[in-house]
Parts: C-alpha cells; structure tokens; sequence
C-alpha cells in the first residue's frame, strides 16, 4: 500500500501535456488540475447528488496517468482507456470502481464530475490567455461539446 501510495503522490510533479504543445512553459500538473476540479465541485454541485463520489471521482479519475503519462488527444492513442484501465487496475484497484463510474458516464454524478472536467480546463485556458498573451480558444471549443446547455457553459465564456 506505502508503494501505492507513493506511486500516486508522482501526479503533483506530472505536467498536463496539452498546455506544454502550446507553449506553457510551466503548466499546472495533473494533481493540480485534479484539486481544481475538487474545489469547483464543492462550489457547484446540485445538493441531490453524491458529493462524497464526486470528489472520489475529482481526485481518482487521472490516477493512471502515473504509469501512462498524459495522454492528449493529438496523441491519437486508440487504446488509451485500456491502458488506462490496466494502469488503474495496476496501482489503485481499490478504487477502480470510481474509474469505471467516470469513464463509462452514465451516473448523474460521473456527468457532473465530467463537467467539472471540462470546465477547469476552460477556466484554465482564460488563466493561461491572461498570463502569456496566448489564444486557447480550441481548449474551450474542446470543453463546449460536454458543457453546451449545462449550467456551467456561461462561467467561461
């Protein structure tokens, strides 16, 4: 379990890898990310859903990228969920099941923890603008397709 435990601590050196392609030198690590979308979850969820699953689902759902790194969509990875999935299996089995519920999205809570995905991901994106004078506007674009028509879709635009 120490071994385990250790494993996990390695997210709060990882960078995001989608933030370095386009030209943050220094960009939030995954665990960084992860704490966000925590804090925007305590602020923003409905009261009927599951708080307690939501920020298990917050703080887990990158877990695997210890052992398989950041994987960005211009990697063009197609078995990344199953790396993921054998990752998660490998250093967190106990919590597989917060995994699953996240990527298979067919709860309440693992929608709204999606949100909350894409929305510190958009939120980030303005962060990052305001820094280096940068345009990201594909990160929010890439967040309006889970976020269009929910209530978090005006908090970054």
């Amino acid at each position: 379990m120490k071994e385990n435990v250790l494993e996990w601590m390695k997210l709060k050196h990882l960078s995001r890898q989608g933030w370095i392609r386009h030209g943050i030198s220094h960009p939030e690590s995954v665990a960084s990310h992860s704490w966000s979308m925590g804090v925007l979850a305590i602020t923003l969820c409905p009261e009927h859903l599951d708080l307690e699953k939501i920020m298990k689902m917050c703080l887990l759902h990158d877990l695997a990228e210890v052992v398989i790194g950041d994987i960005t969509p211009e990697e063009h990875i197609p078995n990344k969920k199953e790396l993921e999935h054998q990752a998660f299996q490998k250093i967190a089995q106990m919590h597989l099941a917060y995994f699953e519920e996240y990527e298979t999205g067919q709860t309440e809570e693992a929608q709204f923890v999606k949100c909350m995905d894409k929305l510190d991901m958009a939120l980030q994106s303005l962060l990052y603008e305001q820094e280096f004078g940068l345009s990201l506007d594909q990160f929010r674009e890439s967040a309006s397709i889970v976020l269009k028509g929910t209530p978090f879709e005006a908090l970054y635009l």
